[in-house]
């Protein structure tokens, strides 16, 4: 008996060996496939050593930048707001380090690190401002840490239903729990495992209806990326809360309506309570801020409303465009 179990555990582990094998191999042609099947719109932009993607349109004064949040769509992101957008004036999406067409770098994805890269991909695309600069979610942080770095460029911010400085310790305070949305451990198991083509096909059953498919074949590459900004996040956050004064730059911050989904009604309402009054605050951080609600939106505000991130956008614009800030340079 413990002859036949060894042999079976042999075979067992062999052909597990083989599943891994077969598994890489598909993985590495599928990725050669996808990168041919979808070339990265716009172009791939030297920053030292790295590629990355980047997407520009429309003429005008200032430059939309849009900033994604926590996810693994890169530019894809913006397909509902950014062709709109570029109607009324230039409009640059992109990919962060590692998403979608964008190299990966090493080392964390820390929100600092973030905006020194899309600094660096602007100025090699040949876009120096002024810029309005949109984030959405995670994004958020992003950009107010690129206007307190680089804020003689930029003009004028929106704030997508952004993260908060002070969200982890203000949802663990009133939740008594840290905020998970339950995929992080299962994410960040995929991470390590992208090679063996598992996340491949787990995507590959995924149903999205509100982002173009090509999201989902770049998902094995996008995944481990994605999961370092969010290992990254609390220190993120605490970089972004050294930015919070904007000074008379015109801001407008947009605010989910629609009652966050996997939770119980009364952690409903205090979790959309306490970020509404966060929102509030991010709205006081310029003396000219203001805040409104999109009640028939969730946190993918432009997915479910994008006419109301182009109408954020264009105020802002205009905005921009009747003050003497829209003398700053551009190229």
């Amino acid at each position: 008996m413990k002859r036949i179990l060894k042999w079976v555990a042999i075979a067992i582990s062999g052909c597990l060996a083989l599943l891994l094998v077969i598994g890489a191999v598909w993985e590495q042609v599928e990725r050669r496939q996808v990168a041919a099947a979808y070339p990265a719109p716009g172009r791939l932009v030297d920053i030292g050593g790295r590629r990355m993607q980047i997407e520009c349109r429309g003429t005008g004064s200032p430059t939309v930048v849009f900033e994604t949040g926590l996810d693994y769509f890169g530019s894809l992101s913006w397909a509902k707001v950014y062709g709109p957008v570029a109607e009324f004036t230039h409009a640059c999406a992109y990919s962060r380090a590692g998403m979608v067409w964008s190299d990966d770098k090493p080392g964390p994805h820390d929100g600092l690190g973030v905006a020194r890269d899309l600094h660096a991909t602007l100025a090699a695309a040949g876009e120096n401002g002024p810029f309005v600069m949109v984030g959405l979610s995670l994004g958020g942080p992003y950009v107010s840490l690129y206007t307190g770095l680089y804020g003689a460029q930029v003009a004028g911010l929106v704030y997508v239903d952004a993260s908060h400085p002070d969200q982890i310790k203000r949802f663990e305070a009133v939740l008594g729990k840290i905020q998970d949305d339950g995929k992080s451990a299962f994410q960040a198991a995929g991470k390590w495992v992208s090679w063996t083509g598992v996340p491949r096909l787990v995507a590959s059953h995924a149903r999205n209806t509100t982002l173009p498919p090509i999201s989902l074949a770049f998902f094995s590459t996008s995944l481990g990326p994605m999961v370092s900004e969010r290992e990254a996040m609390p220190t993120t956050l605490d970089e972004a809360g050294a930015y919070r004064n904007l000074g008379a730059r015109p801001v407008v911050v947009l605010t989910h309506g629609k009652p966050m989904p996997d939770m119980s009604k009364a952690e409903a309402e205090k979790f959309d309570k306490t970020w509404l009054e966060m929102q509030n605050d991010m709205a006081t951080w310029s003396s000219h801020g203001t805040q409104r609600t999109i009640s028939d939106a969730g946190h993918y505000i432009p997915n479910d409303d994008p006419d109301a991130v182009i109408a954020a956008i264009r105020e802002v614009v205009d905005d921009v465009r009747s003050t003497s800030v829209s003398t700053l340079p551009r190229p």
